[in-house]
């Protein structure tokens, strides 16, 4: 029996760790598959305040981690298969078994980046391959990008690493956008923006030396193979938030973020919250993540001490 779970690690689940652990509240982390979150994929990090060099995503996960465990935070690994919030105590049941319960249970489990699931995709990401364009477009200056997708967000990925790119290769596979007007009409404008429409990704080419020179693809209209030449390729096809295990339990939008209390990180469940990319579908920053992260770990706090009144479910209905 805790006083607090926190499912998920990354920025937001380990910051709020450090806040809950600081409070003596020993709250228990269960670390998912890939503990750390997306940043442990991630090489440099240069936009994480506090660090003027730069710092590894694998380093600046650790060490939040080990900040966590000083100050008394619990870890243990699994993945959680079920919940119940329908009473008190809240149980969750995770893989091989085990089955913890809590008064109040923080959700940090993040969103997923989809990824084509061609060949050199996976074993180029951080290494040329990104999913994160205001994470990675520094590393690009002056250099060629391409960029996969069709709707608003890479409309917006586009837009913004041509401040860094020679040139920005749009690329995809059919010949009509599914972006909004305003946003095609604003990336059409921009001289640095090239198009490869009706073209379908058939892999991530790379050099004798193992960096990335480019994206094979297949012209729908010739059906010959083409390479769009590139020295980053950016997939930009959208996130899938991790809330499937939650079985409905947990208010969310139509594309399964969980929806919080504007200004908070409360759900419509009391003694519920959700912090990071699980309920972020703007900016999903590793600082951003930290700080809901710290907003959940307090939200909690007040929660436990009965100073917080759930009274606001109208709102989240609306």
């Amino acid at each position: 029996m805790y006083k607090s779970i926190i499912i998920g690690t990354g920025p937001s689940g380990l910051t709020a760790a450090i806040y809950l652990a600081r409070a003596n509240l020993k709250p228990l982390v269960i670390e998912g598959v890939q503990p750390g979150g997306q940043l442990t994929t991630t090489t440099e990090v240069e936009n994480f305040p506090g660090f003027p060099e730069g710092i590894l995503g694998p380093d600046l996960m650790d060490n939040m981690r080990k900040q966590a465990e000083r100050f008394g935070a619990e870890f243990t690994s699994g993945w959680v298969e079920e919940v119940d919030f329908s009473k008190r105590p809240f149980t969750l049941k995770v893989d091989g078994g085990q089955t913890y319960q809590a008064e109040t249970v923080i959700i940090s489990t993040g969103a997923s980046a989809r990824y084509l699931g061609i060949p050199g995709e996976q074993e180029n990401v951080g290494r040329g391959v990104s999913t994160c364009a205001t994470c990675d477009g520094f590393f690009f200056r002056g250099k060629k990008i391409a960029v996969v997708g069709g709707g608003d967000s890479a409309m917006e990925e586009a837009g913004f690493l041509t401040r860094f790119a020679s040139d920005v290769t749009l690329v995809h596979r059919r010949e009509e956008l599914r972006a909004s007007k305003i946003m095609q009409d604003r990336v059409r404008s921009n001289e640095k923006v090239k198009w490869a429409l009706n073209r379908l990704p058939l892999s991530v080419a790379t050099d004798e030396s193992g960096a990335v020179k480019g994206l094979m693809v297949r012209n729908n209209a010739t059906n010959q193979e083409e390479l769009v030449e590139a020295d980053g390729v950016f997939i930009a096809i959208g996130h899938t938030p991790n809330t499937a295990f939650l079985g409905g339990q947990v208010k969310t939008d139509a594309n399964g973020y969980i929806v919080v209390k504007p200004g908070t990180t409360q759900t419509n469940v009391p003694g519920v919250f959700a912090c990071g990319d699980v309920q972020d579908t703007r900016y999903r920053q590793a600082i951003t993540a930290a700080g809901s992260g710290c907003m959940a770990a307090m939200d909690c706090e007040k929660y436990l001490e009965g100073e917080m009144i759930h009274d606001w479910s109208v709102t989240l209905d609306n």
